[in-house]
């Protein structure tokens, strides 16, 4: 089996250069790490073209994962694989997995999620992975929010990346207003408002979260259904951005009975 030595081997230069955007755009790739995300990834079969594993842990990723059997694996020295990692203590395997974007909105969904320039990298794997927990299969994204396939998107993610369907949007009022057409209320979130989440019926709704540090655009607020908030008792005004997400998506879920 190939074992890369050098640091300084092509390969290596590839898998580094996945860690930006436009590389990862122009070659419709991305990157994974560690031994969950990519047991994930050969559960939802996802494309993986090919497996770097450092070569002192072979024997302990094949064990973990007899499925890079059937996958393309590479050896890689402890040096060179440092070199490729993207965390201070690499597990051992990257793999390189195809882009696979669908752009096609459902509309039967009894609850979708907006997000309008979300900025962290943090926030937007949490959300996604939050999304997941409640079987929600789609999130619509402004063209400005942080890029889904950001090594610390993906790794915050926990495999949830393979199975909710990001979709990025030129115009958020253009989709809300077919949205709209489809029956759907918008809801989004708001402090200047009196409506609470725990008094919204969330049938047929669209969620929209708003940026970290300006909320919901006011373009944006105009569309709206209606406004809502968290209530808050203590002085905080505010939560961070995938906290006040997962609320109002629970929130949703229990009051139309899908959660107990």
């Amino acid at each position: 089996m190939q074992v890369i030595s050098s640091k300084s081997n092509d390969q290596v230069k590839y898998v580094k250069k996945l860690s930006h955007k436009k590389f990862r755009d122009e070659n419709s790739e991305f990157i994974i790490e560690g031994i969950k995300i990519l047991k994930e990834a050969i559960q939802e079969n996802a494309k993986i073209k090919t497996v770097y594993v450092e070569e002192t842990k072979k024997d302990e990723m094949f064990k973990e994962l007899p499925e890079l059997n059937n996958l393309e694996v590479v050896l890689v020295s402890q040096q060179a694989f440092q070199e490729m990692s993207d965390v201070k203590t690499p597990q051992g395997v990257i793999a390189i997995v195809e882009k696979e974007d669908d752009n096609t909105i459902l509309y039967d969904e009894d609850v979708s999620l907006m997000l309008d320039d979300i900025q962290d990298p943090g926030n937007i794997g949490t959300i996604i992975r939050t999304a997941d927990s409640l079987n929600i299969k789609q999130i619509i994204v402004s063209e400005n929010t942080a890029d889904i396939y950001n090594p610390k998107v993906v790794r915050s993610t926990m495999g949830a990346i393979f199975r909710v369907n990001v979709i990025y949007v030129k115009s958020l009022i253009e989709t809300i207003s077919n949205l709209k057409s489809h029956g759907k209320n918008i809801y989004v979130t708001d402090l200047n408002t009196d409506s609470s989440i725990y008094d919204v019926n969330f049938k047929d709704s669209v969620i929209v979260i708003g940026n970290e540090a300006n909320g919901v655009s006011e373009e944006v607020k105009k569309e709206a259904t209606q406004r809502v908030k968290i209530p808050m008792v203590g002085k905080t005004e505010s939560l961070n951005a995938a906290v006040a997400t997962s609320i109002i998506l629970y929130e949703a879920y229990r009051s139309l009975g899908k959660i107990k």
